[in-house]
């Protein structure tokens, strides 16, 4: 009888919380089944090595970014304007992989930096067809800044104080070069 998806993804859910928590090589498959609350043959049973771990995060990773880019799309205010508004911490999925899967980068995994790179193309590519090319790197560097400082600053469950009046001052910005 086939395992149920849950227990699927509280292992999948419990490597990406020790990624964050404690970084890559404390991640273990032990680790992470203890974490999960499942015996390590559980843990193999869904992922046979580490690996496949990895492959299912930068899946969940694709997945959540690509909903990301169809909201930038289809968002009324602009691509732009969604980008750096969703550029702060808010502890969503989204977020949650993405500091997860830069764990994996800090540690030379190449098939997560060429997912990276290719999700941030993506984004570019999107802002570009709003602003233009020149102004689509600003708006990137504009989020990706914001983005950064708040996952240094270490706020959980919400933007530090101050930082909505950063966003708000970057739409005026934008605003202005848009022109």
């Amino acid at each position: 009888m086939p395992r149920k998806p849950v227990a699927r993804d509280a292992v999948l859910d419990a490597f990406e919380a020790l990624l964050i928590e404690v970084g890559e090589r404390a991640a273990t498959l032990d680790a992470v089944a203890k974490r999960a609350g499942v015996s390590k043959g559980g843990l193999l049973y869904h992922f046979p090595n580490k690996e496949a771990l990895i492959g299912s995060l930068l899946e969940r990773m694709d997945r959540l970014a690509q909903d990301d880019i169809e909201g930038m799309k289809s968002a009324p205010e602009g691509a732009a304007a969604y980008f750096i508004k969703s550029s702060l911490w808010a502890d969503t999925p989204l977020d949650r992989v993405f500091v997860a899967s830069t764990r994996l980068a800090e540690v030379a995994h190449e098939e997560t930096r060429r997912r990276f790179a290719r999700i941030q193309q993506q984004w570019l590519d999107v802002l570009a067809d709003d602003v233009g090319p020149e102004l689509a790197k600003a708006v990137r560097y504009m989020g990706d800044g914001l983005y950064f400082n708040a996952m240094f600053e270490g706020t959980s469950g919400g933007a530090a104080p101050g930082r909505q009046a950063d966003v708000d001052s970057l739409l005026a910005t934008l605003d202005r070069l848009r022109g």
